[in-house]
């Protein structure tokens, strides 16, 4: 049996920064993830994917921010369970939870905090019949390593900041053809990138399909040309050597929406005017997974509910002392000096 103060189910960027709030604390934890590396889906999706709303960082590879979480965490020695999956969660009568992971291990603390993210996911696939035939040999539904693609003959179908993100990554750094495909002419990604996608265009750096869409994809043994169907126009079939559809990802809790937590839209449903406690006390979601009024699914909001949830999870976990919270910058950190 592992014992801890707090046990994380899920080691991405929210899961991380909450061990160096519980660390301020004089509080240990140990996080639980499937994904057999921490950084959650920043590590496992897209490493080299830059972010550009973490304060203090204009911009920062996904990969980066995970590496610069796991050095602020390290001097509080957190532990991990990596690579299995959190089953059940049994309380105790002394309060405390027993978390049992899909190979058996056994994790006991008087306080969890899931931050699981989106919990477990599977890319949005398209309706294409052959689709699997290709899959693996040239269409693909994530970026792991950008330098696979260069020099590649690439199209993209999405209308989000992924989709946006990637076209613009390609199309400057490109020498061969790039190419992104979407059904309307509006997008779900910020303006900024819209604009410059714009510009790409007009410098002959990306061919834009709007209200179209791919519907056959062509190839022996491996993909060397999509079918384009755009609204007005004869179906159009363009070589490619890479088709990502980056349509987003399908959320599902997992085990997650057996534990007796109070759910709503796929989502973990908290408290947000105090700590972001669920209905069972002892036991707090942060980040993406959990749900309340005006809930924005951003990394630093998940940092920020980490921070809250710390604080009340030091009063169940030791009722009788009394925390005063001092500024880093007085009191410092060891293992930073």
């Amino acid at each position: 049996m592992i014992k801890t103060d707090i046990i994380i189910i899920g080691a991405g960027p929210v899961g991380l920064f909450a061990v160096f709030e519980a660390g301020l604390m004089q509080l240990k934890c140990h996080l639980i993830d499937a994904i057999p590396q921490a950084g959650g889906q920043l590590t496992e999706i897209y490493p080299k994917k830059p972010i550009y709303d973490i304060p203090g960082y204009p911009t920062v590879l996904a990969g980066e921010l995970i590496e610069k979480l796991m050095e602020q965490a390290a001097p509080f020695k957190p532990g991990f369970t990596l690579g299995e999956r959190a089953e059940t969660i049994q309380k105790q009568e002394d309060g405390s939870f027993v978390v049992t992971t899909s190979e058996g291990t056994k994790h006991n603390a008087p306080v969890i905090m899931i931050a699981g993210g989106l919990g477990s996911f599977e890319p949005r696939k398209p309706k294409i019949e052959n689709l699997p035939t290709f899959e693996k040999k040239g269409v693909e539904f994530m970026v792991r390593e950008p330098k696979d693609f260069l020099g590649k003959k690439i199209f993209i179908s999405g209308g989000g900041d992924s989709a946006l993100d990637w076209a613009i990554y390609f199309a400057e750094r490109n020498e061969s053809r790039v190419g992104l495909v979407h059904r309307s002419e509006s997008f779900r990604a910020h303006k900024d990138s819209v604009d410059k996608l714009y510009q790409l265009q007009n410098h002959g750096k990306i061919d834009f399909y709007t209200h179209a869409e791919v519907v056959g994809l062509r190839g022996k043994g491996q993909l060397s040309s999509i079918e384009i169907k755009q609204k007005d126009q004869k179906n159009k079939w363009v070589e490619v050597d890479t088709w990502l559809p980056l349509f987003g990802l399908s959320p599902k809790l997992g085990p997650i929406a057996n534990w007796g937590l109070e759910i709503e839209k796929n989502a973990v449903k908290v408290d947000n005017t105090l700590d972001y406690q669920t209905n069972i006390k002892g036991i707090f979601a942060i980040g993406d997974v959990n749900t309340y009024p005006g809930k924005l699914k951003l990394i630093l909001c998940g940092f920020h509910e980490a921070a809250l949830a710390v604080q009340t999870a030091y009063k169940i976990i030791h009722p009788d002392k009394r925390f005063t919270l001092k500024y880093t910058t007085v009191q410092g950190i060891k293992g930073f000096d």
